[in-house]
């Protein structure tokens, strides 16, 4: 059953954080005074974790006198956060203890040995087996070790504005079943009203790796190969040569040549999801996006962009496959804790992890930063499941999500990806040409033995 969005409110998936990371560990677990440093992302759009964090301090002082917990807040673009902080686990006088870490980097950077091994910790949490599988596994490194614990998981969907669609002719709940229902929605709405734009396709370099996520992931994860079309799961290699990666070009070179998103260099503005929530669905002026179901946190009471009416005008729907075959397209990542493997005090380090990922406090968490919960008591908790009145249908959106491959050579293919796309919307590449080049990328990072022609 396809599976329509009204007014949803999940989780944000944050972009950004810039970790100058100078604090320093205790000398040693036998010391009266210890220091357990904490970094994170907060910035004006992602709160909740700064919030949490805030009482977690408070509470985890009071349980543990003598111990000082220095939370260490920080702001800029999600690749910088993730740069910076593996430079700052370099060395044990600027590593944290305990630290916000992406899924994607996990295994690169417990190879790298920067991440402590939790596995006999985790033997003695109760609270372990409350944790999703899905969850369990977002931690896991190539070892088979766990080396983090998930905060919370999200899911992408197709977000179009009520009032724009209908204007054009197009019925609501809109329910496309392929990828020309999309473009034939984006010519209704440029017809409609030529000042609008039909539909903003995150693509390039600019907005990193979310142009994938809320992007062509969308479109390659769509097309006949499915969960295989980046990385083949059975050979364990990176996919190339592949008709679907220029299928997906194809499509991101329509949207830009026909004028349906913003103009290229409008889109590669890293900040250009600020216009789309802020100003060009509030105002009507945007047909449909591919976001996150973390949305409706910018527009609800206290988000950074309020905007009452959202409820009313806003629906979401699962992005179509290429050709109709399939339930649709969804894309999922998440953000975990970890801990430092350069921590002098492990113990402390992992009892402030597991305060923080408590029960009581993973609900305060996920509900006020809109996130699906990955712990089974606090999803069967009545105030998370009231807490948005679509939070079973986003979650129901789990069942056709993909999640990244999670390879230590990771975000180097990431990064050949964006370069594939924004050759192609900015005209300087065919898709054909952008997709050669992309293979020849992906086997200069992997090289010859890990790549499969599909």
């Amino acid at each position: 059953m396809r599976r329509t969005l009204r007014t949803t409110t999940t989780a944000l998936v944050v972009t950004g954080a810039l970790i100058g990371v100078a604090g320093c560990s205790a000398a040693g677990e036998e010391s009266d005074d210890q220091t357990l440093t904490v970094s994170y992302i907060r910035t004006d759009a992602f709160t909740a974790l700064d919030t949490l964090f805030q009482t977690v301090k408070t509470d985890f002082e009071d349980a543990n006198p003598g111990v000082t917990v220095e939370l260490q807040p920080v702001s800029a673009p999600d690749e910088d956060y993730k740069t910076r902080l593996a430079l700052s686990h370099r060395s044990a006088e600027t590593a944290p203890d305990v630290f916000y870490q992406d899924t994607t980097t996990i295994r690169a950077d417990a190879e790298a040995g920067y991440l402590l091994a939790l596995d006999d910790y985790l033997a003695e949490w109760e609270d372990w087996g409350q944790f999703s599988e899905a969850a369990r596994t977002a931690g896991l490194g190539t070892d088979g070790s766990t080396y983090a614990v998930s905060l919370g998981t999200d899911t992408r969907a197709l977000w179009y504005s009520i009032p724009v669609l209908e204007a054009a002719g197009i019925p609501t709940p809109w329910e496309p079943e392929t990828w020309q229902d999309v473009l034939d929605m984006a010519e209704a709405v440029q017809t409609s009203d030529p000042e609008a734009v039909p539909f903003m396709l995150y693509s390039g370099t600019g907005t990193g790796e979310g142009s994938n996520m809320q992007g062509f992931y969308q479109l390659l994860y769509g097309t006949e190969l499915g969960g295989d079309a980046l990385f083949d799961s059975e050979s364990g290699k990176w996919v190339v040569g592949s008709e679907g990666f220029v299928d997906a070009l194809e499509f991101v070179e329509t949207v830009y040549s026909e004028g349906y998103s913003l103009p290229a260099d409008q889109a590669l503005d890293p900040n250009v999801w600020q216009s789309v929530f802020g100003e060009l669905f509030p105002e009507g002026r945007l047909g449909a996006t591919i976001e996150g179901s973390y949305t409706p946190s910018f527009w609800v009471e206290g988000g950074s962009f309020e905007w009452p009416e959202y409820a009313d005008q806003m629906g979401a729907t699962a992005f179509p496959t290429q050709n109709g075959d399939g339930e649709g397209v969804s894309m999922s990542g998440g953000w975990t804790l970890a801990v430092g493997a350069a921590s002098e005090i492990p113990d402390l380090a992992f009892e402030f992890l597991t305060m923080a990922l408590s029960k009581e406090n993973s609900l305060s968490y996920v509900t006020e930063n809109s996130q699906i919960a990955v712990r089974a008591d606090v999803a069967a908790e009545p105030s998370y499941l009231e807490s948005n009145p679509f939070v079973g249908a986003v979650t129901e959106l789990v069942e056709i999500t993909n999640f990244r491959p999670a390879t230590s050579d990771y975000n180097q293919i990431s990064a050949a990806v964006q370069n594939a796309t924004e050759a192609v919307m900015t005209g300087q590449s065919t898709p054909e040409e952008a997709a050669a080049a992309y293979d020849r990328d992906v086997e200069s990072i992997v090289g010859a033995d890990g790549i499969i022609e599909r």
